[in-house]
C-alpha cells in the first residue's frame, strides 16, 4: 500500500520554545514529577492493568525515509479503547478522595480506600460530571461504575450516537447540548455548581486546575510506558503528538523532558484545521479561543479552547505547532489497518492518526521535513491515542469492521 499524500495547511515555529535545554522549573510546577508517580504508581494497582504495546514500524519508517517509528497503541487500553482511561477514571478517584475527606473530617482516606470501596454507601450519593466529544466521558463514567459514584456527562449537538451509548453502558447519564464541545463543557459547570455535583475535566481554566493537573498525571503512565519499551540506547528525536486542547501533548511533553533533559524530542503538535486553538494561541503568543463552526472529523481534537495547563508547558516545550485538514485521516487509517510488511495491522481510530498525517505531510514538503530537522537519522515516536471507539464511523472509513471493539 502506498503512503497517501498528506498536506500540513500552517506550520509554525515556536519563537518561545527552549526545548534543548533542561526541564524548567516551571513545567515541573505545572505538573510536578511526583504528582506523576502517585498517578502511575496508583493507576499500575487498577485491575487488569497492563502496558499497551509499542509497537517499531520498520515497514512504514523505511517507507518515509527515517531510521525508525514507534508507534503506542493505546487501542486496548483497559478494553476502553483509548489513552483517555488513564486521565478521567483517575481524575475520578482523587475527586472521590477529596470529596470524603471533607465529608468525613475524622477519616484517614487514602486512594486505596477508593478502590477497595470501603466507603461505597457515602460514595453512591457523590456525583461526578464532565462534558466530552466520547472517549474522555467513556472514561470517567468507567471511573465512577468503577468506584461506585453517579456520573452525569454532556455531549454536544456533533457526538456520534455511538459515543454517547457507550458512555451510557457504563451507567452513565447523558445530556445532550446544542452547539459545540466548549459549549457542553460551560453548560456542565453551570449544571454542577446548580446541583452540587463535582467536574472531573480534562480542560483546564482560571479557577480549575487541579482536577485536570491529576488528569495530565494520569496521562503520564502512558508516556513512561513508552520510553521504559523502547529499546536501550534509543532516544526519539521527534514526536508528532495530536493536539486537542493541549492536556495530551502537555502531559507527553514533560513527561518526556522529566526523562531526557536537554536531550528531549522534538516537540510537533498536529491540529485539525478548524479547532487548532493551539496554533492561534502559538501564534499570538497567548491564549486563543478558536469559535468552531464545523466539527472535525478527528472528534477527539475538535476543541477551540486550550487548557491553561497544557498551553504553559507546550508554550515553552513544542517546537512546531501544524494544522491538517480532515481528508487524510481515512487513508492513515487503513494504512494503519492493511499495514506495510512487516508490520503489524494496527486498529487506529480517527484522532489516532493525528501524529502520523504530521509526520507524512512534513516528509512530503522538503523545506518543511528540513526546518524540523527530519532526515535518514529520525527517530519519530507516535501516540496512538485510540482504537475503534466509534465502531460505524471506523466501519466507515477503513471499509470493514475494526479487528477489535472497545467493550
Amino acid at each position: 500500500m502506498s503512503i497517501p499524500s498528506v498536506h500540513i495547511s500552517h506550520a509554525l515555529t515556536n519563537p518561545s520554545a527552549v526545548g534543548d535545554q533542561a526541564c524548567p522549573e516551571k513545567v515541573k510546577a505545572i505538573l510536578p514529577p511526583a504528582r506523576c508517580a502517585l498517578a502511575r504508581e496508583t493507576i499500575s494497582k487498577w485491575p487488569g492493568y497492563a502496558p499497551t504495546e509499542l509497537y517499531e514500524l520498520t515497514g512504514l519508517s523505511n517507507a518515509l525515509g527515517v531510521k525508525a517509528i514507534f508507534y503506542k497503541d493505546e487501542s486496548k487500553r483497559f478494553g476502553l479503547g483509548s489513552f483517555k482511561a488513564l486521565g478521567g477514571a483517575y481524575a475520578v478517584q482523587q475527586v472521590l478522595q477529596q470529596v470524603l475527606s471533607e465529608i468525613l473530617p475524622g477519616e484517614t482516606i487514602s486512594l486505596d480506600d477508593i478502590n477497595s470501596g470501603r466507603f461505597a454507601e457515602t460514595v453512591k450519593n457523590i456525583t461526578v460530571v464532565t462534558a466530552t466529544d466520547g472517549n474522555h466521558g467513556r472514561s470517567v463514567a468507567w471511573g465512577a461504575e468503577r468506584f461506585g459514584c453517579s456520573c452525569m456527562i454532556y455531549m454536544h449537538a456533533g457526538v456520534s450516537i455511538g459515543r454517547q451509548q457507550a458512555v451510557e453502558r457504563y451507567g452513565a447519564t447523558v445530556v445532550r447540548v446544542s452547539g459545540n464541545y466548549d459549549d457542553s463543557v460551560r453548560q456542565a459547570d453551570l449544571d454542577a455548581k446548580e446541583n452540587g455535583w463535582h467536574i472531573v475535566s480534562d480542560t483546564s481554566y482560571p479557577g480549575y486546575m487541579e482536577v485536570p493537573r491529576d488528569v495530565m498525571a494520569g496521562y503520564t503512565l502512558m508516556t513512561t510506558e513508552a520510553m521504559d519499551q523502547l529499546p536501550e540506547g534509543v532516544t526519539p528525536t521527534h514526536v508528532f503528538v495530536q493536539g486537542g486542547c493541549g492536556g495530551l501533548a502537555g502531559a507527553v511533553c514533560a513527561d518526556l523532558w522529566f526523562r531526557y533533559g536537554a536531550k528531549t524530542p522534538r516537540m510537533i503538535v498536529v491540529e485539525p484545521d478548524p479547532a487548532a486553538c493551539l496554533y492561534e494561541s502559538a501564534k499570538a503568543g497567548e491564549e486563543k479561543v478558536v469559535n468552531i463552526t464545523e466539527e472535525s472529523i478527528m472528534a477527539g481534537l475538535s476543541c477551540g479552547e486550550v487548557s491553561a495547563l497544557g498551553w504553559e508547558v507546550l508554550k515553552l516545550g513544542a517546537e512546531y505547532f501544524t494544522t491538517i485538514s480532515d481528508s487524510p485521516v481515512a487513508p492513515l487509517m487503513k494504512l494503519m489497518d492493511e499495514a506495510m510488511a512487516p508490520d503489524p495491522s494496527i486498529v487506529a481510530g480517527e484522532s489516532a492518526v493525528a501524529g502520523l498525517a504530521g509526520l507524512v505531510a512534513a516528509q512530503q514538503k522538503p523545506d518543511v521535513a528540513k526546518a524540523m530537522q527530519i532526515d535518514e537519522k529520525s527517530v519519530v515516536l507516535l501516540f496512538g491515542t485510540e482504537g475503534a471507539t466509534d465502531p460505524e464511523l471506523y466501519e466507515t472509513l477503513v471499509g470493514h469492521p475494526a479487528a477489535h471493539i472497545p467493550s
